[in-house]
């Protein structure tokens, strides 16, 4: 009898799985035969699947497997704030697109740009939880979003870098898609979006080195050295990349996620130099740096793209990985002294524009129990 309550709830539990990947819609949708055949030409995407400008191997030995096992099961209490942090509050009426440039940062990769009057979130991934089922990851490391997005005003852009789930968030989309002019995204990621309900005619989806224009604002979508997938069966389906943003006065770019690799130099010898430059810097680990860049490599990342100033993100909101959730600004902090590059660490939701760059922002992780 026990036996068969075991198998059954095994069997019960693999059917409810495959009904949830089969038919939720945080999978998103697929490329149809017209897109594949589009993909096809291009010379990064070999056997159905987007590929990356370097070799950049993913796979991992049966060593690695059982020591990130055993390092999901350590609950090093050091991953994750506790208590959670506070963050800075917008007021959805000084959020107006303002024409001196200004960043807030809803900490990981989600960030609200507003420059030369237009009013651009960036991967907004303001769920609480990055995972298709709240079963399946941790809460977010805040209680509240420094806005919530009920309050957000009309936005002119949503640029996303890949589709990923700490990066595009079914649940925000569907929330945001009715007060956005327009998507920016990778090949492939179109379809997620008309999936959740965005019309094709609102979406832009561009492959690397293309070129778009918001309003005056240029825009060019850049390699990163990543990979992408939501479901089971739809690994390397879209493509991923960082972004370029060049307004009337200011340039700024985005790094999206990714290992270290020359394609770095590449943009900032055709796109830099950036006054600003917001890059991957958390969530990384030795078993997966080809697609995850160390704090160390973050901050040469942004020496190669000709930053002058360098901002890490992919932190302070999420555990994806093992190391202390200070780690990444710490040491990206100490490599940016050691190169002589200025680098800043803002609060979460709190605003700052591109004059306040060389200032010197508080060390507010230092003392984020105080804060709490």
């Amino acid at each position: 009898m026990l036996l068969t309550i075991i198998g059954s709830s095994i069997a019960l539990l693999a059917i409810g799985g495959f009904l949830f990947v089969q038919f939720s819609p945080e999978f998103g949708g697929k490329a149809g035969k017209t897109d594949l055949e589009k993909y096809a030409q291009l010379d990064h995407y070999e056997n159905g699947s987007f590929v990356n400008l370097i070799p950049t191997s993913m796979d991992m030995g049966f060593k690695s497997f059982v020591s990130i096992l055993r390092d999901q099961f350590k609950n090093d209490p050091k991953r994750a704030p506790v208590p959670k942090l506070h963050t800075g509050k917008l007021d959805s009426l000084d959020i107006v697109g303002n024409e001196k440039t200004r960043v807030t940062w809803f900490g990981h990769s989600a960030l609200l740009l507003e420059i030369d009057e237009a009013k651009i979130m960036i991967d907004p991934m303001l769920g609480d939880v990055p995972a298709p089922h709240p079963w399946l990851g941790k809460s977010r490391f805040v209680d509240d979003l420094p806005i919530a997005i009920e309050k957000l005003p009309h936005l002119d852009a949503v640029i996303i870098s890949h589709d990923h789930y700490d990066h595009l968030d079914y649940g925000s989309i569907k929330k945001l898609k009715d007060k956005v002019d327009r998507f920016y995204v990778p090949l492939g990621v179109d379809k997620h979006l008309v999936a959740w309900g965005v019309e094709p005619a609102r979406i832009e989806a561009l492959d690397w080195w293309d070129e778009t224009k918001l309003n005056d604002i240029h825009l060019a979508f850049t390699p990163s050295r990543h990979f992408s997938g939501r479901g089971l069966t739809d690994r390397n389906a879209s493509l991923w990349g960082s972004w370029v943003i060049k307004g009337k006065e200011d340039n700024i770019y985005f790094s999206g996620d990714g290992g270290y690799g020359p394609h770095f130099k590449e943009i900032g010898e055709k796109y830099g130099p950036f006054d600003f430059a917001m890059v991957e810097c958390g969530q990384y680990d030795p078993r997966w740096s080809q697609i995850h860049m160390m704090p160390e490599e973050s901050v040469m990342a942004g020496q190669d793209v000709q930053a002058k100033v360098i901002m890490p993100i992919h932190w302070g909101a999420f555990v994806l990985a093992f190391h202390d959730w200070r780690d990444p600004v710490q040491r990206a902090e100490k490599k940016a002294i050691e190169l002589g590059i200025p680098l800043i660490a803002p609060q979460i939701g709190l605003p700052f524009t591109m004059d306040s760059l060389q200032t010197d922002f508080p060390r507010w992780w230092d003392q984020a129990k105080a804060l709490n």
